[in-house]
């Protein structure tokens, strides 16, 4: 089985699986375009030199999921065998970057469409380009993960099915759940207004970082998320990587979410003489 080269774009907030215990989905785009969702990572029980960043590009045998119907969707053969190979930065107004996830052919700008593609399923990751931003928006949500998974993940650690070395079992904790979801509400090129959650990882942490400096004032850390989200990246070319969930892939009027924010500048205009 040869290896393959993702560029990684997403990387969600942790869930909860019974199954798998606390979990990454990640996704990011081969070296000739394609998308491909890596899924389970169990990114935080990665040793600290296999975790991957945002637009690293990563090495892994990838093996197609049977369980999900979702045509990108694989699993690493190994996934401790994951490994960072290389990293694209943001030089010459993220000029590599822009190259590698902005080709023309690839990024969307009608929510229909990409409904229709994924009860098709012929689609399930996008990069997706809104007309206007029109609102990022946020409502309460439980306040803590349910406790039935948590206990199930207990059981299964403490049998050691979800941790190789013992003392991860000893160390391990689970990552704070945010009591929020945050949501932007936009047009697309047809005029169509629409709102998706957004469950980039970068958005919980910015929240739990904002929530430590303004002393525990959910309201004041939950301004300064939408500072950065609305009004910072809406002076930006901002983009949109969208994923469906499994569950509602096929059958759910609209099973997109926003897994990933993509707030490029905007390409510098060749200066005339």
């Amino acid at each position: 089985m040869a290896k393959e080269r993702i560029l990684i774009t997403v990387k969600t907030y942790p869930t909860l699986s019974k199954t798998h215990g606390e979990l990454v989905c990640t996704a990011g785009i081969r070296e000739d375009g394609s998308w491909v969702r890596i899924y389970p990572v169990p990114f935080r029980r990665l040793d600290e030199t296999e975790q991957y960043k945002k637009f690293d590009w990563v090495e892994c045998e990838l093996v197609r999921r049977t369980d999900d119907r979702r045509p990108e969707t694989f699993r690493p053969a190994n996934v401790n065998d994951m490994r960072t190979v290389d990293h694209v930065d943001t030089d010459h107004n993220w000029r590599d970057r822009r190259k590698l996830v902005l080709r023309p052919d690839l990024v969307h700008t009608n929510l229909d469409a990409l409904i229709a593609a994924a009860k098709a399923n012929t689609c399930s990751l996008a990069t997706f380009k809104p007309t206007k931003i029109l609102d990022f928006i946020w409502e309460a949500d439980e306040r803590e993960w349910k406790q039935a998974r948590v206990d199930e993940m207990r059981a299964a650690a403490a049998q050691g099915q979800l941790f190789e070395a013992e003392k991860w079992r000893e160390t391990f904790k689970l990552i704070p759940k945010i009591p929020y979801a945050f949501s932007y509400r936009f047009e697309d090129d047809a005029g169509r207004q629409s709102t998706l959650q957004v469950q980039d990882w970068e958005v919980g942490a910015l929240y739990a970082n904002c929530l430590r400096r303004a002393n525990n004032n959910e309201q004041e850390a939950l301004a300064k998320v939408r500072v950065k989200y609305l009004d910072e990246f809406t002076r930006k070319d901002l983009h949109f990587f969208l994923g469906t969930t499994l569950r509602w892939h096929s059958v759910g009027p609209n099973p997109w979410l926003i897994i990933g924010v993509f707030p490029i500048p905007y390409e510098r205009q060749p200066e005339l003489f």
